[in-house]
């Protein structure tokens, strides 16, 4: 029923209207354009009291994650393992299931720590997977070596784990240090590749005295493709009974020293070849 715009005075008659048409179903939107009411403050007095049409209602999008987290409740589940489960707070886990009776325990201490350390080690062999996965894929990048590549990895390597000369003592030898059979290796083929004669080589082992040396030699004969007579003496470091010592076990060989006899001219090389590449890394920040 149309009336004048802003005026309201049959209240009470409007309201039977917008009552009945509440009741048969129509939105506050619909019950608008039928009375042609557009102060929503009237409107929603007119209708004050009667519950929208349930077809009017918006879902509420946690309702079946409430339902679900009950059923799971009373499953016997736990909190943490229905927050994992549905993917919400925790805080809404406990709205929604305060009111149910609180699970019994589904295992006993014994077998709850048996599954965390299965889960745990289900997790570090999934990890290790991605990690070799990794790994492999990046070993895969790197493809074949020229001699410039192994050339230039060879300067980087040395100037990174090989010995130094410093300005105030001018030793200038080719001295060179490491533990990881990887680095040993790349090392003695970067000097191969420089046509340094492995009768110029000189091999040392520096350990800990209470390792087996024996052992030590005969791991590092291996790496280096080389006899263990060849050997000088090694120097060992003497245990310090402050510290506690991480680098034990059959895994640990010590580090094995190389020398290069004659290396002044090499190393001064070195020195220059590093210079370059910093050169040209400088240049690049520019």
């Amino acid at each position: 029923m149309a009336h004048p715009q802003g005026k309201y005075a049959d209240f009470e008659g409007l309201r039977e209207q917008a009552v009945a048409l509440r009741r048969r179903g129509y939105s506050l939107r619909q019950i608008r354009d039928e009375l042609k009411i557009f102060n929503n403050d009237i409107l929603n007095q007119l209708v004050k009291g009667e519950p929208p049409p349930e077809w009017t209602k918006r879902p509420n999008a946690k309702d079946d994650l409430k339902a679900k987290a009950r059923e799971l409740r009373l499953q016997g589940w736990t909190y943490d393992q229905i927050e994992a489960e549905l993917g919400c707070s925790r805080s809404s886990v406990s709205l929604w299931v305060r009111d149910l009776p609180r699970p019994e325990p589904r295992y006993t201490p014994e077998e709850q720590r048996a599954l965390m350390h299965e889960g745990l080690a289900r997790r570090r062999a999934a990890e290790n997977a991605e990690r070799k996965k990794t790994k492999l894929g990046a070993c895969r990048e790197i493809g074949e070596l020229t001699d410039r590549e192994l050339f230039m990895a060879g300067v980087a390597l040395y100037w990174a784990e090989g010995s130094k000369s410093k300005p105030y003592d001018r030793r200038e030898r080719a001295i060179f240090v490491n533990s990881d059979p990887g680095v040993i290796q790349t090392y003695l083929a970067w000097l191969e590749l420089l046509d340094v004669n492995r009768e110029r080589l000189g091999f040392r082992v520096l350990i800990h005295e209470s390792a087996d040396i024996d052992a030590a030699h005969r791991f590092w004969a291996e790496i280096a493709d080389i006899d263990v007579s060849i050997f000088a003496k090694p120097t060992l470091k003497k245990h310090n009974p402050k510290t506690v010592r991480k680098n034990t076990g059959d895994d640990y060989h010590g580090c094995l020293v190389i020398g290069v006899a004659r290396s002044a001219d090499l190393y001064n090389r070195i020195e220059g070849w590093w210079s370059g590449i910093v050169a040209h890394a400088q240049a690049r920040l520019r």
